[in-house]
């Protein structure tokens, strides 16, 4: 018998296409869900909101409350010598002023057993704190014991 491809059941053009969509989507890396993290500013902050934008550009999930991050430093125990005008948490960790979300993603990549990040203060071109001018900062990784070290500089 003498088929042609109009007499075959299955359009192999389809399962090419098929085929091609099928290694093409292999391919991409897999999307993970948005990190989420859960804000608290200081009072009549403007800065926090941008750090806050600074997330959100990254793809970041943020839930945010107006006040409350005196109460949350306290609460998620990041020292005060390491505090700044907003206070952060992701995955258990806290997170103190404009931290970075190289440095977000690195530490929650890295799991270590820590308080948190923190950028005390409000240094000049950190995120949030967008400015010609740009100050040279460190980002500290908290440890339990309330003592930090340096995680990330920025100069």
């Amino acid at each position: 018998m003498n088929r042609t491809n109009s007499d075959c059941p299955v359009d192999r053009r389809a399962v090419t296409l098929g085929l091609l969509a099928a290694t093409a989507a292999a391919a991409l890396p897999a999307r993970a869900a948005p990190i989420k993290v859960e804000v608290w500013t200081g009072p009549s902050c403007s800065c926090c909101h941008g750090w806050i934008d600074h997330l959100q550009a990254h793809g970041f999930e943020v839930t945010s409350h107006d006040g409350g991050n005196t109460e949350a430093r306290a609460r998620l125990g990041m020292p005060i010598d390491y505090g700044s005008c907003h206070t952060g948490l992701v995955a258990g960790y806290a997170l103190e002023g404009h931290v970075p979300t190289r440095e977000i993603e690195r530490l929650l990549a890295e799991k270590p057993d820590a308080i948190g990040l923190s950028v005390p203060g409000m240094p000049r071109g950190s995120p949030g704190m967008e400015s010609p001018v740009h100050d040279a900062y460190d980002v500290y990784l908290v440890g339990r014991d309330g003592r930090g070290t340096v995680y990330a500089s920025y100069r």
